[in-house]
């Protein structure tokens, strides 16, 4: 691995909190200059006070739902440090609502649009940029439930984890010759804030035993490390203690 990315530049969504600010801070720590984005301006703030006390970042605003706002956000980001070296695609949602009985279309859309359709713009805004430089890195924050469909994580969240990997594949299919490479990491539970948000949250002892963000900014900071030359294809972490394996997953409850 190489030793540190200094002058490297990287965009990372969803940077505000979770595995997004897990990985911000561990390749800021590495020497890059990270940009955060992500929709709560409170939240990016206490992340991008967190960040500066390590190195060198900045945060800016953005829905990753809106193509037109992404595309302005990659513009400025080349316009003012003439590259983009890395993006981490860590934006994403799923809804408490989750299960087909209970799945509202206006939900699944919301999905759709953060998790898939937010990740294939930020790709498509940085691409030009890649090739032009001759090289670039983009990791997509898929999930164990892109490989493992599950009632816990709900069709919507199933569906659009499946096709990041399958965007993560066709990316590098067609840029390798350009000097582009993709990771797909696929977590199983993390404890991060969107656990909070299950119908059924976990409790503290369980969360203690999930995988915890700052692992997944060293898998994040892994896969940043490797040299040009090599592609991680798919990473996938999971708890040792994994209750897809052991049971005793909590779906939703069956509404009154």
């Amino acid at each position: 691995m190489q030793n540190s990315l200094n002058g490297q530049v990287v965009w990372i969504t969803g940077g505000g909190s979770g595995i997004g600010l897990a990985g911000a801070t561990a390749l800021v720590k590495a020497g890059a200059h990270v940009i955060i984005s992500g929709r709560n301006k409170e939240t990016n703030a206490s992340a991008l006070t967190a960040l500066q006390a390590l190195g060198s970042a900045e945060a800016v605003l953005l829905d990753v739902a809106d193509s037109a706002a992404v595309k302005a956000v990659a513009d400025d980001i080349v316009s003012r440090h003439k590259r983009i070296d890395i993006l981490v695609n860590s934006a994403g949602i799923n809804t408490p609502r989750r299960n087909l009985d209970v799945l509202a279309i206006d939900a699944w859309d919301d999905v759709v649009r953060v998790n898939l359709s937010g990740s294939f713009y930020c790709v498509h805004a940085v691409l030009p940029t890649m090739r032009a430089q001759g090289g670039g890195l983009i990791i997509n924050v898929s999930s164990w439930a892109g490989l493992y469909a599950s009632k816990l994580t709900g069709p919507a969240y199933n569906a659009t984890k499946r096709a990041v990997i399958a965007l993560t594949e066709s990316i590098n299919m067609e840029e390798c010759g350009n000097g582009i490479r993709a990771s797909s990491i696929l977590p199983g539970e993390v404890a991060t804030p969107i656990m909070l948000k299950r119908p059924v949250p976990p409790s503290q002892d369980q969360l203690d035993q999930m995988v915890q963000p700052e692992d997944m900014g060293d898998a994040i900071g892994f896969i940043a490390c490797m040299p040009a030359r090599s592609c991680i294809n798919e990473l996938i972490i999971s708890p040792t203690h994994n209750r897809f394996y052991l049971g005793g997953l909590e779906v939703a409850p069956k509404p009154a």
